[in-house]
């Protein structure tokens, strides 16, 4: 009984949350922005929107393949000229928000967004108080692929490139990239953020680098490099006898092919007794402000039905997506989804990907060049911890408004 009303309650909520936009309608023309891989599926899924909700039968949408990389460009470029709805990544949030491109999300709507999705997803649509977008999927970021032939203990990297070294096989991990090079920071306790106010400016940096866990994790790092068995890629279409791999999902496909029956993933190892962390990362669907108030509420209230619960789930079976809604995330066919698992099981030890400054990854590339390099093989903790007071002041540099 609690679970039938728990689900009439939901189904409650997000009929609320489309229908409530305007009952007049709107029958005029809107502009969409997704992913080329979802266009066929998001023009399908607007006209069952159209078909469940009439007062909204009569508008005209254009679905056009614009990328989440290249949206949130597009739209800075130009907003009045981009996309009346588009999907853009978490990391392109402040930016849209200084350009003007994004109205913020009605309160009623934004409780149903927070009830709905997994908390991860909903800090990625928030910038300061106040609710943005609303969220897709939480399937961007990175676990381990592995050949359970070869790794017979994948929750230990020490274990794994001794298992990797034996066999004569790579492990591969993208150290030089500031991306995946959080997992050992954040792993060790430390935190590399940027705060940034509503008009999408960085105001302050929140870091610890320069720390004893900052030593730690720059000491694995150090220590993964020395291994044979380490390659600094994060590419399985570029691996060659992989044993075992850091990426993320768009590689489960070229994993599979390469592994066959060994192919396997969970969450990232320990490495020197901590659990690797790092970043997740998130899709959303975000509306431009409109003059037309009839328009914004039949934009409003188609954005909110493509990314309800029950379009998530049917656009992961469509094109593999990962989905924030958290019924969603339980169905028996996600759960059936080796990376995807691997990938739920990772995200509870990672942070939203928020607004980092472009030198950042530049500055990030430079520490893993480094010990790529055997820069650091024989320093001292001392040593270490000046590395990460040059690498901390000079990220703190970066903060563009005071």
């Amino acid at each position: 009984m609690k679970k039938f009303l728990a689900m009439v309650l939901s189904l409650v909520m997000v009929l609320s949350m489309v229908g409530c936009a305007s009952a007049e309608g709107f029958s005029g023309e809107i502009k969409v922005w997704v992913a080329d891989a979802t266009v066929e599926f998001t023009q399908q899924q607007i006209e069952n929107f159209k078909a469940e909700y009439p007062e909204y039968a009569g508008i005209t949408v254009t679905v056009e393949p614009v990328g989440e990389g290249d949206a949130a460009s597009n739209m800075i470029t130009d907003v009045e000229g981009g996309a009346d709805i588009f999907g853009f990544a978490q990391d392109q949030l402040a930016r849209l928000v200084a350009a003007g491109a994004l109205i913020d999300v009605a309160p009623e709507n934004a409780e149903v967004v927070k009830a709905e999705n997994d908390a991860g997803s909903v800090s990625a649509v928030t910038l300061g108080e106040t609710m943005y977008a609303y969220p897709m999927t939480s399937d961007n970021g990175y676990f381990l692929y592995y050949d359970k032939s070869v790794v017979t203990d994948p929750s230990s990297m020490e274990a794994i490139l001794a298992d990797c070294e034996k066999a004569g096989k790579n492990v591969y991990m993208e150290i030089n990239s500031g991306w995946y090079q959080t997992a050992f920071f954040f792993g060790a306790g430390c935190t590399l953020t940027y705060d940034v106010d509503d008009s999408g400016a960085i105001v302050a940096m929140n870091c610890n680098y320069a720390s004893e866990n900052g030593v730690k994790a720059l000491k694995a790092m150090i220590e993964m490099a020395k291994s044979p068995a380490f390659v600094n890629l994060s590419s399985a279409s570029k691996a060659t006898n992989l044993g075992a791999l850091i990426s993320g999902t768009w590689d489960a496909s070229a994993v599979q092919e390469s592994l066959k029956d060994n192919y396997a993933a969970c969450k990232l190892p320990t490495i020197a007794g901590f659990q690797m962390g790092g970043f997740g990362g998130f899709k959303m669907l975000g509306v431009k402000p409109q003059v037309d108030e009839a328009k914004l509420a039949a934009c409003d209230a188609l954005a909110a039905y493509l990314a309800s619960g029950k379009v998530q789930t049917a656009r992961f079976e469509a094109v593999g997506w990962g989905p924030s809604n958290i019924e969603a995330q339980k169905s028996e066919a996600v759960q059936a989804d080796v990376a995807l698992s691997a990938l739920a099981d990772q995200l509870q030890y990672c942070i939203g990907q928020g607004q980092y400054p472009g030198d950042y990854w530049t500055l990030a590339t430079a520490l893993g060049d480094d010990v790529i390099a055997d820069k650091y093989d024989n320093a001292t903790d001392e040593e270490l911890l000046a590395v990460l007071q040059s690498f901390q002041e000079t990220a703190g540099s970066y903060v563009t408004a005071q």
